[in-house]
């Protein structure tokens, strides 16, 4: 089956698993370099690098992409590399690349989307079902006033509803705004305001844990403040479960009424390739959270690409990654693979309730084959236990997936052996939002080593550089692309385009400018794009991302990652959770701190927290030395965190450090966090 078996944490440099010839057989990746590089990876990566044109036209012809206008040549950088376009001239309709495809080709009875919900419900969609569907929120949208290049907030969770909702924007040449559905009205309204939305769909409200959450009464408040949005479709998911929704007539309809009363026959408009299909935000640790514009040929054939070259995504897969429509992941698994002709497996809800079994029962319910999960999330679900994960199948499962932040070696391990069975491949991920999909990665026909990456994305130019830009060699360094890549984003939204109603040439200017100093401009490493992660590569080709560059801590006169001390921290046998930064000190420069999750949460409350605190202190010290121990380390019962499970160490240091200002708090799915955080830090003080 392709392992080598258990491998022990002390010889790093062994594979804990390598490819079986079955796993080449069967792989999309090894006929393309077979057949363009003559079997060599390495060959086919290095020609990806220096010739991009050539690559997407690979990617292009793998996908099976249709043009309804075939583009006038593959790459334009006329406006230099920050501002790259892929395929001008072509003519190209997302939704009819996804949906209409495979209804013409005979595969309309094929599963296109699975769904579960936290509360059991659950369903499917063929692609055929979901091309009426889509054809039916399409002329309902449409008659809500919508038409090419308006903007469409979607506020909801990751319901069957909210990928038709996205599909029918593109279908008719809108640009749909996802919004992360635990936000607060201000955080909503924000990005109402800022993409001058002028419809929202939203749900009448969602599960979490068991308790309904009212997120039409969040939404209403948010387009109180949000003057550009005048009409609102609302979802039943709570149904008459949660009381009566508030509502406003002449504002406010049901999505299912308006659908009903449409027809399924939408005709696709006429988009070009490079017309804008998504704006999704991200959030900095200063300053208004920034809008990148997708368009219709870039992020979906790039996480398209990605399944296919890493994951070996084919139609009769089906792919489960947790995550919320407001992160980049989600719109990420429904376009890469319906643009594959493969299975979006979307499940809302947490992944251990009503008990720690919930998500492993899934996969075997949905029959999932490539799972993806955050690694802060393996870490939740280790402290039910290996028990779990064994009650269920798993056999379904051919390949993980994983993303969001560095791995710690025990919950790596523990991902690959009690979940994948030492069988699956562990594929370690690594991109972002701006990206539009990843940046490292590793691929089911390479050896896998624990915590790694096997290198560079097909694709990207990914290299690992020196503060003068210079490449660096089994060093850290910061992670940077130096050639354009499909999916990257056409700047931050500045406006509706040129010839569109409200066009603003000095608001887009100003966001040009915002965008190149964001990721172009960085002293020292000008015209290469600096994604802010701390990385390095080992002699044995394995690569590593050791976190945010921002986050990385200068203790001792040494840098780390802050990976190497949560997992210093981890190994005492009652942490569930860490995370480590760097604190500023007014001698030192910069001290050590860790901040403990236990097993048994109710430690971090009672009078055995103190003596907790030095137990782990002293398991980090035997870890990385008494020269790196914490100076400051707490137990506390939760860590900030975005609703897919990302640790938001910014905001841990910021606590720390005694900020007032901790920016952006868009992102948090566990406000009592910080408080939490603060009263550790009080009580230590």
């Amino acid at each position: 089956m392709g392992g080598f078996g258990p491998v022990t944490l002390s010889d790093p440099s062994a594979p804990a698993w390598v490819p079986a010839a079955a796993h080449f057989e069967r792989s999309r990746l090894a006929r393309l370099v077979a057949r363009t590089s003559g079997g060599s990876l390495e060959s086919f990566r290095a020609r990806a690098v220096v010739e991009p044109s050539w690559f997407w036209s690979l990617m292009v012809e793998e996908v099976g992409l249709r043009w309804r206008v075939p583009p006038d040549e593959i790459l334009d950088m006329s406006r230099g590399l920050p501002f790259a376009r892929f395929f001008p001239g072509a003519g190209l309709n997302l939704a009819v690349a996804s949906i209409d495809r495979w209804v013409e080709d005979g595969r309309g009875g094929s599963v296109a989307i699975a769904w579960e919900g936290e509360d059991g419900t659950n369903g499917s969609l063929t692609y055929s079902e979901l091309a009426s569907a889509v054809g039916r929120a399409a002329n309902a949208i449409a008659a809500a006033g919508i038409g090419p290049g308006d903007r469409v907030g979607l506020y909801m969770p990751l319901i069957p509803e909210c990928a038709v909702a996205m599909f029918a924007c593109a279908r008719l040449g809108a640009t749909f705004t996802p919004i992360f559905s635990g936000f607060g009205a201000g955080s909503v309204a924000a990005r109402l305001d800022d993409s001058g939305a002028k419809l929202l769909i939203t749900v009448d409200g969602a599960w979490r844990r068991g308790r309904a959450i009212p997120m039409k009464s969040v939404a209403d408040e948010a387009v109180a403040l949000s003057p550009t949005v005048t009409r609102v479709m609302v979802v039943r998911r709570l149904g008459d479960r949660a009381g009566p929704v508030p509502w406003r007539d002449g504002r406010d309809t049901w999505w299912d009424d308006d659908l009903a009363a449409a027809s399924p026959d939408c005709p696709a408009v006429p988009t070009g390739a490079n017309d804008p299909y998504m704006l999704i935000y991200t959030s900095g640790t200063t300053g208004r959270p920034k809008g990148t514009r997708h368009v219709h040929s870039g992020f979906p054939v790039k996480a398209a690409s990605d399944l296919a070259m890493l994951f070996d995504v084919q139609p009769s897969d089906r792919v489960l990654w947790y995550s919320d429509p407001g992160w980049m992941m989600a719109p990420w698994l429904i376009f890469g693979n319906l643009l594959l002709g493969a299975t979006a497996c979307l499940y809302d809800g947490a992944p251990d309730w009503p008990g720690p079994g919930r998500l492993w029962s899934l996969v075997d319910r949905l029959g999932v084959t490539v799972l993806g999960l955050a690694p802060t999330v393996i870490r939740g679900l280790m402290r039910h236990g290996e028990g779990y994960p064994h009650g269920a199948s798993l056999g379904s499962l051919r390949a993980l997936g994983s993303s969001g932040e560095p791995w710690t070696p025990e919950a790596w391990w523990w991902y690959f052996r009690e979940v994948g069975r030492s069988r699956c491949p562990v594929i370690n991920y690594t991109g972002g939002t701006e990206v539009g999909g990843g940046i490292l990665g590793c691929t089911t026909i390479e050896p896998q080593f624990p915590c790694a990456f096997t290198g560079p994305v097909p694709g990207m130019a990914a290299a690992i550089a020196d503060a003068n830009g210079r490449d660096v060699e089994g060093a850290v360094g910061e992670l940077v692309v130096r050639q354009p890549w499909v999916g990257m984003t056409q700047g931050f939204w500045g406006g509706p385009e040129p010839g569109l109603p409200g066009h603003d040439a000095a608001r887009q200017a100003e966001a040009d400018a915002r965008y190149l100093e964001t990721y172009w401009r960085r002293p020292g490493l000008e015209g290469a794009w600096v994604h802010g992660d701390w990385a390095r590569a080992d002699p044995n080709g394995a690569w590593f991302v050791l976190g945010r560059s921002d986050d990385t801590i200068k203790a001792a006169g040494k840098r780390l990652g802050p990976a190497e001390v949560e997992g210093a921290a981890l190994a005492h046998p009652g942490v569930a959770e860490a995370a480590a930064c760097g604190v500023p000190d007014p001698i030192k420069g910069e001290v050590i701190a860790v901040v403990v999750v236990p097993s048994d949460r109710a430690i971090a409350l009672d009078e055995r927290c103190a003596q907790f605190e030095a137990e782990v202190e002293a398991t980090v010290v035997a870890g990385l030395g008494r020269a790196l121990r914490p100076d400051i380390l707490l137990a506390v019962p939760d860590l900030p965190k975005t609703r897919n499970g990302k640790v938001m160490r910014r905001l841990v240091r910021g606590v720390l450090a005694g900020d007032a200002d901790l920016g952006d708090l868009s992102g948090l799915d566990s406000p009592g966090a910080i408080d939490s955080l603060r009263e550790a830090l009080a009580r230590r003080t």
